[in-house]
């Protein structure tokens, strides 16, 4: 069987798979070298994760083999403050950290050789969620702040820091970019063309540096390339 990266996440995750999403690209990239599977759930949390994750990211049974890689891309929701509309999907600061610790530890007890990878939540564009909001605001406010969601990025920097794994800045690289707000965010929060490219690219960039690239990987079956048009079925007795 081929091998596997995972991608956990919130609705940021299970959009990814879209025409044009950071993990349909990222399945295209690696395409006969392994398996993207997603595990997305729009909406969600650290501490749902919590509750999901032995159900949805399970050990292989009859030992099985440990997945490549695994992405863990929580914190646009855990950030939503606690007095607007979507305050329900509120998760404090320092509970948001102690989920991610709990979660990293359950991927290294789980599959010991994977590469875990954290990802922050991306910046937040308040007038574009005010234009879009998912459930009815009455104060007139957004749910999510770009000052919130940059607090929550730099703990799961921290985190990444406290457990020796690697991370993806989502939230300091999207605003090195001028217009940032309109290029890569759809709605405010949700990513556009331009800013799932961005996932993909630091993604893909990240994984290379963790010695997880394109080159390394065998190719699944033979190449056309490699199968002698004289013998064609040859190729397939290796």
């Amino acid at each position: 069987m081929r091998p596997k990266i995972y991608l956990f996440g919130d609705s940021i995750t299970e959009e990814s798979f879209c025409s044009g999403g950071w993990g349909s690209s990222l399945a295209h990239h690696f395409s006969r070298t392994l398996d993207v599977v997603l595990r997305g759930y729009s909406g969600y949390n650290t501490r749902w994760a919590l509750k999901v994750m032995d159900r949805v990211l399970p050990a292989e049974s009859g030992g099985g083999d440990a997945p490549l890689a695994v992405t863990v891309f929580f914190g646009a929701n855990d950030a939503c403050l606690t007095d607007r509309c979507s305050g329900f999907q509120h998760v404090p600061l320092h509970e948001y950290k102690q989920n991610l610790h709990y979660i990293v530890s359950f991927l290294k007890n789980q599959w010991p050789t994977t590469l875990i990878l954290l990802m922050t939540p991306p910046p937040i564009d308040e007038e574009g969620r005010l234009k879009h909001p998912y459930v009815e605001n009455a104060t007139g406010m957004p749910e999510r702040t770009n000052e919130a969601a940059g607090a929550y990025a730099k703990a799961c920097i921290e985190v990444a820091g406290e457990c020796g794994i690697p991370v993806i800045d989502l939230w300091t690289k999207m605003q090195q970019f001028s217009n940032w707000q309109k290029v890569y965010l759809s709605d405010g929060l949700h990513l556009t063309p331009t800013g799932n490219r961005v996932v993909f690219e630091e993604l893909v960039a990240k994984l290379r540096e963790n010695s997880l690239s394109l080159e390394k990987l065998p190719v699944d079956l033979p190449l056309i390339s490699e199968i002698d048009t004289k013998d064609p079925l040859k190729a397939f007795e290796k």
